[in-house]
């Protein structure tokens, strides 16, 4: 039996980078990766495609690991990065997006990351599993994101 953790976050700030150093790095998927939080791994399949696993949480007899993988999309001229599930690896499908706008002095940036994560325990735990694996998720996101921001001179 698993319990089911639907994540739905999106994020909006601009830094002091210009657009080319924002773009450059967030579409850059290994680079980017390495400011995300806890990320155990993260292996290249091909065609645009990562499979990311995550620090394992918990306990040594109950933990969570989290993996999956998406395939990205790039497009400098719409200054977006599109990700998309990649079927059969996992325990969690997660899709998102960034969106990089050049402003006169900033750049703006939209972060949303959308996912089901399975995790394998008893549905009677789902009350106690799914607000603790949200948070953890979101305490990840917020800490790849402050990380980000630090790598671009800070917010504007």
């Amino acid at each position: 039996m698993a319990v089911t953790v639907d994540i739905d976050l999106g994020y909006e700030f601009a830094v002091k980078a210009k657009f080319k150093e924002v773009f450059d790095l967030v579409s850059d998927v290994p680079r980017s990766a390495s400011f995300f939080p806890k990320l155990d791994r993260l292996t290249d399949l091909g065609d645009g495609a990562y499979r990311w696993e995550m620090a394992k949480v918990g306990t040594p007899q109950v933990h969570i690991q989290t993996v999956y993988a998406s395939r990205y999309v790039s497009n400098r001229a719409k200054g977006s990065v599109v990700w998309t599930p990649v079927d059969g690896e996992g325990n969690a499908r997660v899709s998102g997006s960034w969106k990089v706008a050049d402003g006169k002095t900033s750049t703006a940036l939209q972060f949303k990351v959308k996912g089901t994560v399975e995790v394998p325990l008893p549905g009677l735990m789902k009350m106690v599993v799914v607000p603790v694996v949200r948070g953890e998720f979101e305490k990840l996101v917020e800490k790849y994101i402050d990380n980000l921001i630090a790598e671009f001179g800070g917010e504007a």
